[in-house]
């Protein structure tokens, strides 16, 4: 990332209220994450899909923002973070209404696309105003009211979705970010800065290609061998494809002057373990949010709002478990609390097969609250452990590369998840009314084991890196 300008000179209404803004931003760009959950069966029936084949529309947003989180603040830089978070705003807006509008599940994908494109310029971009427009003894504080509504939008997001889709229509959940989006266009031409840098560097384009390219070609292979969307000859050749081009990256960037992410954060042990770790538990816990919701529709016989109320104990436990993570962490240290909380956290997805239409909505909302908290612990675990050892010239580019693999990673264990349902349930045209049960018992096994498999990865740790600084890193769930 470019070096940063002098601070601006900020008025007092412009230091009171552009907190909120950027606060507005990470609402909307959360929420989305999660009320689409819960309507997608909703929705495959309205647009005449099997709700199994609906993971597309997940996959589909968050590999667009996984591809220009690298971009995010060149392009801050080169057009000036006003004029960068309107457009993001605007294109977010724009492609909810086109969610809206979609007849078909290939016209909810492509517009899934256009929403991606200003769901992956917001975050960024917001924080990056923050950093630059507060003094270092403000930026905690405002980064802590900025993450309240990030906390807000999956508490209520799945709740909202199934609410939307069984009272109102599923038009409504991406209906409902237009006003929103009015009033963060009115807000940011108000209170938004317009800050660029002093002496804006080169960007990487030919890294940025290479390795975009290759993140497409792999997620598409891989969708494609698991939905059989296209021939299993194509899919290989698109994995191949894919692999070509990381390894193009790879030789790309040992030799560029300032390639998109630097080669030298993978000579740090704790940075190198985190992102494969990240990688491998992310695939299991990254694919609970969109498979859930889904289970407790087609496997438990749930309605679309019983279902979003039900998820909301999985939000609580991890917000309570954010205020013990830290002590924690730094008492056990990073390799006992990871080895132990991945293969917790595998054991806890797989016995989500223990669950059946007889069991007590209580013990669903204990089940889905300790799920919670130790999926919060392993993300808060996972990502300090990553960053912790950064310094001021790896901090930018690390952070970057850890943003982008926790989209792909997430959008492949949807994927995969997909792809286990589709195998176990035994059918190829998936006709309505089969018990899917069965099928959804037998992926959440898998991805478990897939989940915890991760644990061998962090036991490579010393037994006390990462140990001094265990502080959470905001935004990074």
């Amino acid at each position: 990332m470019p070096s940063d300008p002098a601070r601006p000179a900020l008025d007092a209404a412009t230091r009171r209220f552009l907190p909120w803004v950027v606060a507005l931003a990470f609402f909307m760009q959360t929420l989305d994450t999660t009320i689409l959950n819960t309507a997608l069966p909703g929705m495959a029936l309205a647009l005449g899909e099997h709700p199994l084949r609906m993971q597309s529309a997940v996959i589909a947003y968050m590999l667009t923002v996984a591809l220009l989180i690298p971009a995010s603040g060149w392009l801050a830089d080169r057009l000036g973070t006003r004029t960068l978070f309107l457009w993001a705003i605007a294109l977010f807006s724009l492609g909810s209404l086109a969610c809206a509008l979609a007849g078909s599940l290939n016209w909810l994908v492509a517009a899934r696309v256009l929403q991606g494109v200003g769901g992956a310029l917001l975050v960024p971009v917001g924080r990056l105003v923050v950093l630059r427009a507060f003094p270092k003894e403000q930026f905690l504080p405002v980064m802590s009211f900025i993450a309240i509504p990030g906390l807000i939008g999956p508490l209520i997001g799945p709740a909202l979705g199934g609410v939307l889709v069984q009272f109102a229509s599923w038009h409504w959940i991406f209906l409902i970010n237009l006003p929103v989006g009015v009033a963060g266009v009115l807000a940011a031409l108000r209170y938004m800065p317009q800050l660029k840098a002093q002496a804006l560097k080169a960007f990487d384009w030919p890294g940025f290609v290479l390795f975009s390219l290759g993140l497409m070609l792999l997620s598409v292979g891989l969708q494609g061998f698991g939905e059989r969307m296209v021939s299993t000859a194509l899919s290989l050749v698109l994995l191949v494809a894919g692999l070509a081009s990381m390894a193009a990256y790879w030789l790309h960037a040992a030799r560029a002057e300032a390639p998109l992410f630097q080669m030298g954060l993978f000579a740090i042990p704790t940075y190198r373990i985190g992102i494969i770790g990240n990688v491998f538990a992310r695939l299991g816990s990254g694919a609970t949010p969109f498979l859930t919701p889904m289970y407790l529709q087609l496997g438990l016989g749930y309605s679309p709002s019983e279902a979003g109320l039900s998820m909301v104990p999985t939000v609580l436990g991890a917000m309570l478990t954010k205020t013990l993570a830290t002590r924690l962490i730094q008492r056990q240290g990073y390799r006992r609390v990871l080895v132990a909380n991945t293969l917790l956290l595998g054991a806890l997805i797989a016995s989500f097969a223990l669950l059946d239409r007889q069991t007590s909505h209580l013990w669903l909302a204990i089940h889905l609250a300790i799920f919670g908290m130790v999926n919060s612990l392993q993300f808060s675990a996972m990502n300090t452990l990553t960053l912790g050892d950064l310094d001021a010239q790896t901090a930018s580019s690390g952070n970057s590369l850890l943003a982008v693999v926790m989209q792909l990673s997430m959008s492949l264990g949807v994927a995969t998840s997909s792809a286990f349902l589709l195998l176990f349930s035994g059918a190829s045209e998936l006709p309505r009314g089969q018990d899917l049960l069965p099928a959804f018992h037998a992926t959440y096994l898998s991805i478990g084991a897939m989940a915890a498999l991760a644990a061998f990865i962090f036991y490579q740790l010393r037994r006390h890196e990462g140990a001094a600084d265990a502080g959470d890193t905001m935004g990074q769930e």
